[in-house]
């Protein structure tokens, strides 16, 4: 990450950052609106409305993508969304050797640092699979 491309010619140009096969990291989730509906979530909690979770799923799963580039582990929240992430081994079929999946509550409370990474892994809400699928160093994303 962190190359740019410059296409000429009748192609657009497209500038920032880039993942390893030179294409610009794509974002679904405005970050204003993935922002408004983190906030959202960090004051109603479990009472969030389902459009408002999955942004704020989407949202922090965009940001783990962003700042954990590369494809060696899959983190999932169903049934909100799920990214790949983390430089080093690559797979292209099937279930990669690295495996995060967790609920949406979990994740976001993970994401923003109002739970540790152990203590939900512990509490059994998070299932982690493979040695590249500890997160920690990427955490808390907001």
């Amino acid at each position: 990450m962190g190359r740019s491309t410059h296409l000429g010619g009748p192609f657009a140009r497209v500038e920032g950052p880039c993942d390893d096969a030179g294409m610009p990291s794509r974002r679904r989730v405005p970050v204003s609106e993935g922002t408004a509906a983190v906030a959202v979530w960090q004051e109603a909690g479990t009472a969030t409305d389902r459009p408002d979770l999955a942004t704020a799923v989407r949202y922090t799963l965009e940001e783990l993508a962003a700042v954990a580039p590369g494809r060696s582990v899959e983190v999932r929240v169903p049934p909100f969304g799920a990214v790949q992430c983390v430089e080093g081994t690559t797979h292209t079929r099937g279930t990669p050797p690295a495996v995060v999946e967790t609920d949406a509550h979990t994740w976001l409370a993970i994401a923003t640092g109002r739970l540790g990474w152990d203590d939900a892994w512990e509490s059994g809400t998070l299932q982690v699979s493979g040695r590249r699928a500890d997160l920690t160093a990427y955490l808390p994303l907001v």
